[in-house]
C-alpha cells in the first residue's frame, strides 16, 4: 500500500485516507483530523504554512507505524498524510487513520501515531495572523 504514507501540497482526502486504512478484519477505524483554526491562543489567524522535510517525515510516518503495531499487535492498518504549503481556515492539515479489530486499540494507536507525529516529524507550520504578523513554529511545540 504505497500511499498510506504521504506529504502533499494537494488538499487531504478523508474518504481516500479512510478506504485505505479499511479491511474486513477491522471492527473500528478511528480517524483524527487536524485542521486550521481561526485562532491560536485568543489570537486571530488568517492562514497557516506547512513545511515538511519530506525524506525524514516519511520515514518518522513509518518509524510510528512499527511502534503502534509493537504496542498494539492487532492493528490492521495505519495511514499518515500531512500537508504542506497555504492552508485556509477549516482546510484538513494532517489525517491519521488506525484500523483495528477493536476500538479501544484504534483510539489508543491515533492518538500515539499522531501525538507521536507533532513531536517527531521534521513539519513547521508558519502562523499568519489578522495583525500581519507570523511566526514559524515546529508542530511539537503545539500542544493541542
Amino acid at each position: 500500500m504505497r500511499d498510506r504514507f504521504k506529504i502533499t501540497f494537494a488538499p487531504l482526502d478523508l474518504a481516500a485516507v479512510y478506504r485505505l486504512a479499511d479491511t474486513s478484519a477491522n471492527g473500528a477505524i478511528v480517524v483524527m483530523s487536524g485542521m486550521v483554526r481561526d485562532n491560536t491562543d485568543g489570537r486571530a489567524v488568517t492562514y497557516l504554512e506547512y513545511q515538511a522535510y519530506e525524506p525524514m517525515a516519511i520515514t518518522v510516518f513509518e518509524q510510528i507505524e512499527r511502534e503502534v503495531r509493537r504496542q498494539w499487535p492487532g492493528v490492521e492498518r495505519v495511514v499518515i498524510h500531512h500537508r504542506t504549503g497555504r492552508l485556509q481556515i477549516g482546510e484538513i492539515s494532517v489525517l491519521v487513520a488506525v484500523g483495528c479489530p477493536h476500538r479501544g486499540e484504534a483510539f489508543e494507536a491515533c492518538r500515539y501515531a499522531i501525538d507521536t507525529l507533532k513531536h517527531n516529524a521534521p513539519i513547521w507550520k508558519k502562523e499568519h495572523w489578522a495583525d500581519g504578523a507570523s511566526s514559524w513554529v515546529s508542530i511539537g511545540d503545539c500542544d493541542r
